[in-house]
């Protein structure tokens, strides 16, 4: 294999779309509170370190249910790239991430190693019990709380931004199994998600994504009122999409495409409310 080849399928194990949308949201969230660019930077290198070795580690761990369920996406699944290449890369990543991390001072630096331990106490088996949705309310809690102590910002993050925060994640874990949830459920995936009916799953999913735009639209007190109703709005009417309402006349992926619109808008929403 030629190496721009095994560089691409090492890429596509390493789960390209979450990894980028979390560095770049941190990073985007530092520029608003005004971190310092050295330290801009390595918030971003900790944060993307981080994201690799739980996404390289989540294909490793899966590479035999991947392969039975046919999953012609996963690299490690068609052979494309050797377990080796993928373990030594989850290391490489894993010890880039802690110095990273704690650089940004020791309370940044915990915080954030915290984070990552969930996502890969997920991966080695939290994803297969009821507890699937604690590690993405605590990574996506405590990420405004990771950016707030690098910045100059006194204090900490307001509680809506935390609350809104978590929200946020868990409705991020409930979208990510929909596409998959057979698939899982076959191979013995038996997380929360997987334990209620796909409508009710659905419904759940847009009723957390739209508390988590709610709070991060409405908590901030120099938002508009105009721009707060176009806000919750336009989130009330993904949510009835993503719930599957009119589902016999929409594209088959819409609910999951309204779903992802009401977690930009949420992003959206948080950036803005963190303005000073």
């Amino acid at each position: 294999m030629c190496l721009s080849a095994a560089a691409w399928a090492l890429i596509r194990a390493c789960h390209p779309v979450p990894t980028a949308a979390v560095t770049t949201l941190t990073t985007a969230l530092g520029v608003v509170l005004d971190v310092r660019a050295a330290q801009l930077a390595l918030l971003a290198l900790a944060v993307l370190a981080g994201q690799l070795s739980v996404g390289w580690l989540n294909d490793y761990v899966d590479r035999q249910r991947d392969r039975a369920a046919g999953r012609t996406d996963k690299p490690l699944a068609v052979g494309t790239i050797a377990p080796v290449t993928v373990r030594w890369a989850t290391v490489a990543a894993a010890l880039v991430c802690v110095p990273a991390s704690l650089a940004l001072g020791v309370q940044a630096g915990t915080a954030h190693l915290v984070a990552v331990a969930g996502a890969w106490a997920y991966n080695l088996g939290v994803k297969r019990t009821l507890w699937s949705w604690v590690p993405f309310a605590v990574g996506f809690g405590l990420l405004p709380v990771i950016v707030w102590i690098v910045s100059p910002q006194p204090g900490v993050p307001p509680w809506w931004m935390i609350a809104g925060s978590m929200l946020l994640g868990v409705g991020a874990h409930g979208a990510n199994v929909l596409p998959d949830l057979d698939d899982d459920r076959a191979t013995g995936v038996a997380g929360l998600p997987h334990r209620v009916p796909r409508g009710v799953l659905r419904a759940a999913t847009a009723l957390v994504l739209l508390g988590s735009l709610t709070l991060l639209t409405l908590g901030p007190a120099q938002t508009p009122i105009a721009v707060e109703a176009v806000l919750l709005a336009a989130g009330a009417v993904l949510a009835a999409v993503a719930a599957g309402l009119g589902e016999s006349r929409l594209p088959a992926r819409a609910p999951l495409l309204a779903a992802a619109s009401i977690a930009a808008l949420a992003i959206a929403a948080l950036l803005a409310g963190s303005i000073q």
